[in-house]
């Protein structure tokens, strides 16, 4: 964090670029994923998340632009690393079904850090009223949230036994 954080209000705004940050890499990384991914549903859901990721990223900066806060100039190392994580998966040597369920326990590091991200923001918002902010935060936790148990399905249901 490069700015001075004095105020809640000035935490919120880091928090915001740190997820437009996060969003946007992880914008470049789901199309590989979902190409990896061999199982159709796995694959699908990738894809389906990418479009998700797609409305969020707008989101934020329908946030930004309504709180005149300038989302750029940020990067979320965090979200680096979970993306360096993510291509060391994808360039596993393992069988399809091994790669799939380690696709699925990469993506969900992912979900887990952007769930934890958007709840918090979320509750800064609140408390800083700015209910509009607020309740788009909460829009994108609750698609996190259902990315997560979608892949958490799908890993408990039959992907994880393919792997035996």
């Amino acid at each position: 964090m490069s700015s001075k954080l004095e105020t809640l209000e000035d935490l919120f705004q880091e928090q915001l670029k740190d997820l437009y940050s996060a969003e946007n890499q992880l914008l470049k990384a789901l199309p590989d994923m979902a190409k990896e991914a061999k199982d159709s549903r796995l694959r699908m859901g990738f894809e389906k998340h990418l479009r998700e990721t797609e409305n969020q990223v707008k989101r934020l900066e329908q946030i930004g632009k309504s709180l005149n806060v300038d989302l750029g100039g940020h990067t979320c190392k965090a979200m680096q690393g979970l993306v360096a994580e993510g291509k060391e998966t994808i360039s596993e040597k393992a069988t399809d079904e091994v790669k799939d369920a380690a696709l699925i326990a990469s993506a969900q590091r992912v979900e887990h850090y952007e769930i934890s991200g958007y709840g918090t923001a979320a509750h800064y918002a609140e408390r800083l009223g700015h209910a509009e902010a607020a309740g788009l935060l909460r829009q994108t936790l609750q698609e996190e949230q259902n990315t997560d148990t979608i892949l958490n399905d799908l890993a408990k249901s039959y992907i994880n036994a393919r792997a035996l």
